[in-house]
C-alpha cells in the first residue's frame, strides 16, 4: 500500500533569524578532536512528584498510540467488507476503541491540568500559574541509516564514527527528560543546536534517510510521525518553551527575586512559541498549530502580567491615594489580558482543545483581578485622602483619578468627589460592591471545575479576597442609607511595565559538530556530490611537482601544469586533497599540507582526493571567492564558517528551496567536475 501524500513540517525560509542573530555557532576544533556533551538527562522513573507525572504521561501517549492504531485498522476493515455480520462486529469494537480513546484523553487532560504539581513549595499565599507539559516521543534509532548515509554518500568507513553515533543517540534520549532548571534548558538547546549540524550532514535533498520521528501532542497526546527533521527541532523548541513556563511556575514570588526570575521564564517560553509560529508551518499536530501557538503567547504574556501586578504589590511601600490607584489600573490590566486569553482559547478550533481546567483558571484570574482592581479603587477613594502637600500634588492626584475610570460615573463630577469625604465613600461603597460581585463570580467559576476545587491554594486566594472585599463594605456600610448607590464605573487599565516576547538566543549554548571528523562542513555536507575517492601517487622529480594548491581546510588543488607530473599522475584541477599517505587533512592548513607533500620519501607520496561535483548550496562558490581574495588563509577558514552561520535560518529544511543560480566569474564548470581557473599566481596560492 502507497504511503499518503503529507505536508510535512517545514521551516520559513524568509522569516528566520538575520545574520546578527547568531543562531548556530561555527565549527570550534580544527584539530579533528572532540569533546563528547556531559549534559544528562533526569531519571523519569525518579520518586519525584514531576518525574513520575511525567512518566505517566509517557505511559498514556503510548496507550492512546495503540488504541489509534487499532481504530484505524478497525475503520479500514469497516470500509472494505460487504459483509453485514463483520461491519456489525467491527462497529462494536470501533465504540469500545472510541471509549477508551476519550477515558484515556480525560486522564491525560487531567494530569496536564496538574498544575499544583509544577508549583512553587513555598507557603505564600499566590495565584497558581499554568504551565505546559513536555511533548513525548519515541525512540529513534538513526544508527542504520547514517552508517548507509556516511559509507554511500561520503565513500568512508562507517564503523569509524561508531563513537560518534553512540554520543547523538545518548544525547537525544537524555533529552528525551530534561531536569525543570538551567540544566535541562542548555541539554535541549544542544540538542536543537545539533540538529542544525545533523541536517547538513546527513539529509539530503536528493535522498531520503528513512529516519522517523515520533512526538505526542503534549495536551491530547494524539501522535504524530514524520520524516522531516523540521518536526524533531519543532517539537524540541516547543519543549524548550514549556520548560520555562515550569520553571517559570516553580518560582517563589513572595519576593522581588523570584517574581523577576519568573517575569524572565515566562517571557523566553513566550518568545520560544513566537519564534516556532513564525519559522515553522504545516504542524502535524495542533499544539504547534499557529492558533495554538498564538494562544500559548498570550496566555504567557498574562502571567507576565501578572507577575507584574504582584511586583508592583510588593514594592508598592506607601498607602498614598495615587498609589492604590495604580494597583488598582494595574489589576484591571491583569483582567483585560486574561480576557484576550479566554477568547482565544474559545476560538472554534481552540475550543474542544484546550482543557477545561485552563479555560476555567482563565476566566476565574480574569473575574479575580477585575474584583482587585475595584477593590483598591476603594480603598483609595475611602482610605486616603488628598495630600496636603500643595495644588501640585492636588491637580495631580485629580488628574490620576480622572484617568482611573474608563467612563464618567452617574451623578456629581469626579472632581468634586475628591473634594466630598461622604461622596467618596458612596462611590467607594459602588466600587466594593462590584468587586465582592466578581469575586463571588470568580468562586463560583471555580467551583464548576473538578481539577480547580483539589487546588486549595487558589481556594485560599479566592475566599480571602472576598473576604476582604466584603469586611470593608460593611465598614463603609451605614444604616441611614437609603439612597440607591450609584454603578461604579470601570477601572481604566493601564500598566507601568509591558511585557516583553524574549525569542531564543541559540548561541547561549556553544556545540560543536559530533561528526566534524568528516570534514570542514562548508564542503563536507549532504548537498554535495563528489566523485569515488582516488588516490593519486606523486613521485619527487626535478622540476618540482607541477601542482598549485590553495587555500585550507580542506586545500584545493587551483591547477595543474599542463604535461607535468602531476597531470600525468592523474590530478586534477579543483581536486580536494583529503588525505596524504593515509593521513586525514581535511581539517589540515595549506602549511601543513605542504610539509607532508614535501617531507615524503624517495619513492614518492599517496594523495588522496576528492573532486566536487556538484552542490546545490552557493557555499563552495563563496568558498572558492573568498579562498582566491582574502591573503590569511586561516582568517578565511573561520570567515567561511561564519559565512555558513549566517545562512542557519534558511540552511536547515532547505529541500524545498528553489535555488538561485548566479554566475561567478571566478569559479566555472569544466565537464562535470567543479574547477577553478588556473592562470597566474596570486599571493593566495602557491605552486609546489
Amino acid at each position: 500500500m502507497e504511503e499518503p501524500a503529507i505536508r510535512e513540517f517545514e521551516m520559513s525560509l524568509s522569516d528566520g533569524p538575520s545574520d546578527d542573530d547568531d543562531e548556530f555557532p561555527s565549527t570550534l576544533p580544527t584539530d579533528g578532536s572532540h569533546s563528547g556533551s556531559i549534559r544528562k538527562g533526569c531519571d523519569p522513573l525518579a520518586q519525584t512528584q514531576r518525574s513520575k507525572l511525567q512518566h505517566r504521561r509517557a505511559r498514556i501517549n503510548q496507550q492512546i498510540n495503540k488504541e489509534m492504531r487499532m481504530r484505524t485498522g478497525a475503520e479500514n476493515l469497516f470500509r472494505a467488507t460487504t459483509n453485514n455480520k463483520v461491519k456489525e462486529t467491527v462497529a462494536l469494537e470501533l465504540s469500545f476503541v472510541n471509549s477508551n480513546l476519550q477515558l484515556l484523553k480525560e486522564e491525560l487532560e487531567e494530569l496536564n491540568s496538574s498544575m499544583d504539581v509544577y508549583q512553587t513549595d513555598s507557603e505564600a499565599v499566590n495565584v497558581p500559574m499554568i504551565p505546559l507539559g513536555l511533548k513525548e516521543t519515541k525512540e529513534v534509532d538513526v544508527t542504520v541509516a547514517i552508517k548507509d548515509f556516511i559509507c554511500e554518500h561520503y565513500g568512508e568507513d562507517s564503523f569509524l564514527y561508531d563513537k560518534e553515533i553512540k554520543e547523538l543517540m545518548e544525547l537525544r534520549q537524555a533529552m528525551r527528560t530534561p531536569s525543570r532548571n538551567q540544566a535541562g534548558l542548555e541539554l535541549l538547546m544542544e540538542y536543537y543546536n545539533q540538529l542544525y549540524y545533523l541536517d547538513q550532514r546527513f539529509f539530503s535533498a536528493q535522498k531520503n534517510l528513512g529516519v522517523h520521528f515520533h512526538w505526542y501532542d503534549s495536551l491530547t497526546g494524539v501522535p504524530s510521525c514524520q520524516r522531516a527533521l523540521a518536526f524533531e527541532k519543532g517539537s524540541v523548541l516547543f519543549n524548550i518553551g514549556a520548560l520555562y513556563t515550569q520553571i517559570g511556575a516553580r518560582q517563589d514570588r513572595s519576593a522581588t527575586a523570584g517574581i523577576d526570575r519568573a517575569i524572565d521564564a515566562f517571557q523566553r517560553a513566550a518568545g520560544a512559541f513566537n519564534y516556532l509560529k513564525e519559522n515553522f508551518s504545516n504542524a502535524p499536530s495542533l499544539d504547534m498549530s499557529s492558533p495554538s501557538l498564538c494562544m500559548l503567547v498570550r496566555l504567557m504574556l498574562a502571567q507576565v502580567q501578572e507577575c507584574v501586578f504582584e511586583c508592583i504589590t510588593l514594592t508598592t511601600q506607601d498607602t498614598h491615594f495615587t498609589s492604590q490607584l495604580r494597583l488598582a489600573q494595574e489589576a484591571a490590566r491583569v483582567s483585560d489580558v486574561y480576557l484576550l486569553v479566554q477568547q482565544t482559547m474559545t476560538q472554534p478550533l481552540m475550543k474542544d482543545y484546550v482543557p477545561f481546567s485552563w479555560v476555567s483558571m482563565v476566566q476565574v484570574k480574569s473575574e479575580h483581578f477585575r474584583a482587585l482592581s475595584h477593590y483598591y479603587a476603594a480603598v483609595a477613594l475611602c482610605d486616603h485622602m488628598l495630600l496636603a502637600g500643595g495644588e501640585e500634588e492636588e491637580e495631580e492626584a485629580e488628574k490620576a483619578f480622572l484617568q482611573c475610570h474608563a467612563s464618567v460615573p452617574a451623578g456629581p463630577q469626579l472632581s468634586q468627589v475628591l473634594q466630598d469625604p461622604e461622596k467618596r465613600r458612596k462611590l467607594g461603597k459602588a466600587h466594593l460592591r462590584r468587586a465582592v460581585i466578581r469575586h463571588e463570580e470568580a468562586m463560583r467559576v471555580h467551583s464548576l471545575c473538578k481539577i480547580l476545587r483539589k487546588m486549595d491554594i487558589l481556594q485560599d486566594v479566592l475566599s480571602v479576597t472576598h473576604k476582604r472585599s466584603l469586611d470593608k463594605y460593611s465598614e463603609l456600610d451605614r444604616e441611614d442609607d437609603f439612597d440607591e448607590i450609584a454603578e461604579a464605573p470601570e477601572i481604566q487599565s493601564h500598566t507601568h511595565q509591558k511585557p516583553d516576547v524574549i525569542p531564543p538566543n541559540f548561541s547561549t549554548v556553544k556545540v560543536t559538530d559530533i561528526f566534524q571528523r568528516l570534514g570542514p562542513l562548508s564542503v563536507f555536507c549532504a548537498r554535495a556530490r563528489w566523485g569515488p575517492m582516488r588516490v593519486i601517487c606523486l613521485n619527487k622529480r626535478e622540476g618540482g611537482l607541477g601542482l598549485t594548491l590553495r587555500g585550507d581546510s580542506p586545500v584545493l588543488v587551483a591547477g595543474v601544469v599542463p604535461g607535468g607530473w602531476a597531470e600525468e599522475a592523474g590530478l586534477r584541477e579543483g581536486d580536494y586533497i583529503v588525505a596524504v599517505d593515509g593521513k586525514d587533512c581535511k581539517w589540515a592548513k595549506h602549511g601543513e599540507v605542504v610539509h607532508m607533500l614535501k617531507s615524503c620519501s624517495d619513492r614518492g607520496v599517496e594523495i588522496s582526493v576528492v573532486t566536487l561535483h556538484s552542490h546545490d548550496t552557493q557555499q563552495v562558490e563563496r568558498r572558492a571567492v573568498m579562498l582566491s581574495l582574502c591573503s590569511d588563509k586561516e582568517n578565511t577558514r573561520h570567515r567561511l564558517l561564519s559565512g555558513a552561520k549566517g545562512q542557519s535560518s534558511a540552511s536547515l529544511l532547505n529541500w524545498n528551496r528553489k535555488k538561485k543560480r548566479e554566475g561567478s566569474t571566478i569559479t566555472k564548470r569544466l565537464g562535470s567536475a567543479f574547477s577553478l581557473s588556473f592562470g597566474s599566481i596570486r599571493d593566495t596560492e602557491a605552486m609546489y
